[in-house]
């Protein structure tokens, strides 16, 4: 029986499935967009903020990588943002992005990628369980196979031995026929013989009764 190809093909799905997942973190231009004023701060590096919105304005602090603000204005190069502590700074328009980072995307990518491998395994298992299946299937039937071949082996077998029988039984019937014709042709003979003796002899006889009869009447 010729092997069945399609379990490699399972791992093979969950490899491109996973490395599907792995690449959306590097296509933010795909990931889904707000249609809000929330921000996220660019993963590219953690970037200074200031009071005002030129670069004339003192700094004030950082916003990290990848974290949520909510954008208040936009006045040329700088947009005006809300903390998750409640403080208000501007920062570069060109540090804000409209997709969560991947520090937050993560997560959720991770939990897809586990629960893809999750049902990718049961669908490995649900093809094992049918492949198993199949096997003890055809291996059933190759066994009624071999024993109808038996059978049908056994059953040529007795119909060769039966027309040899059939033939001597006919030979035999021959010769008793062929014995019991010449017995009939023996008895035959025999019988035409005793009437042609008979013929013979009684007209003569009969003739000397008449001629006797006759003289004594």
């Amino acid at each position: 029986m010729p092997p069945y190809r399609r379990i490699p093909c399972i791992s093979q799905l969950r490899t491109a499935l996973v490395g599907a997942c792995l690449l959306g973190m590097t296509l933010p231009a795909q990931a889904e967009e707000t249609a809000d004023t929330t921000r996220w701060v660019s993963d590219n590096l953690s970037s200074y903020v200031r009071s005002g919105p030129t670069d004339g304005y003192r700094i004030v602090g950082t916003l990290n990588s990848g974290q949520k603000v909510q954008l208040l204005a936009t006045q040329g190069d700088y947009s005006q943002v809300r903390s998750a502590n409640g403080s208000t700074v501007w920062i570069p328009s060109s540090d804000l992005q409209n997709v969560p980072g991947h520090a937050e995307r993560l997560p959720q990518l991770e939990q897809q990628v586990a629960q893809l491998s999750a049902e990718l395994a049961d669908i490995d298992d649900t093809w094992k369980a049918r492949v198993q299946g199949m096997q003890e299937t055809l291996d059933a039937r190759k066994t009624l196979i071999d024993e109808l071949q038996a059978t049908r082996t056994a059953l040529d077998a007795e119909l060769t031995t039966a027309h040899s029988q059939l033939r001597e039984a006919q030979a035999q019937l021959g010769a008793e026929q062929q014995q019991v014709l010449m017995r009939y042709m023996i008895y035959g003979g025999g019988i035409a013989g005793v009437g042609l003796l008979l013929g013979l002899i009684l007209p003569p006889m009969l003739r000397s009764g008449r001629k006797r009869n006759d003289g004594w009447a």
